[in-house]
C-alpha cells in the first residue's frame, strides 16, 4: 500500500491568553483561509490550555495570508505566529510531551 503524502500548511501560535478557546482561535484564523484543524493542547492538571496551538490550513495561500499579518491581537494580547517547522502528526506521547 503506497502512502500518499499530503502537503501540510501549518503555523505555530504562542502567547495565547488563557481566556481564548479553540473555537475563537479557529474563527479568528479562519479569516485568512479555510482552517483544516486547530490543535490547542490542554494541561490535565490545571484544566487550562497551555498557551500555544497549531493551525492547519487547507491551502498554502491561507497560511501565507496568516503569516503576512502582523500583529495578531486577541483580547488585547499580541500572539506570536510562525511557520511550523515540524509536521505535527497526532497526539504526543507522554515522553514527547515531557521532552518539549
Amino acid at each position: 500500500m503506497a502512502a500518499t503524502t499530503k502537503k501540510v500548511f501549518e503555523c505555530f501560535v504562542s502567547k495565547i491568553p488563557w481566556t481564548i478557546a479553540n473555537k475563537e482561535m479557529k474563527e479568528y484564523f479562519g479569516q485568512f483561509g479555510q482552517v483544516r484543524r486547530c490543535l490547542l493542547p490542554f494541561d490535565k492538571e490545571t484544566g487550562f490550555h497551555r498557551g500555544f496551538c497549531w493551525i492547519s490550513y487547507a491551502t498554502e495561500e491561507g497560511l501565507n495570508n496568516a503569516l503576512q499579518k502582523d500583529p495578531h491581537v486577541l483580547e488585547g494580547a499580541k500572539l506570536q505566529v510562525q511557520r511550523n517547522r515540524k509536521v505535527f502528526v497526532g497526539q504526543k506521547t507522554n515522553k514527547e510531551a515531557e521532552d518539549s
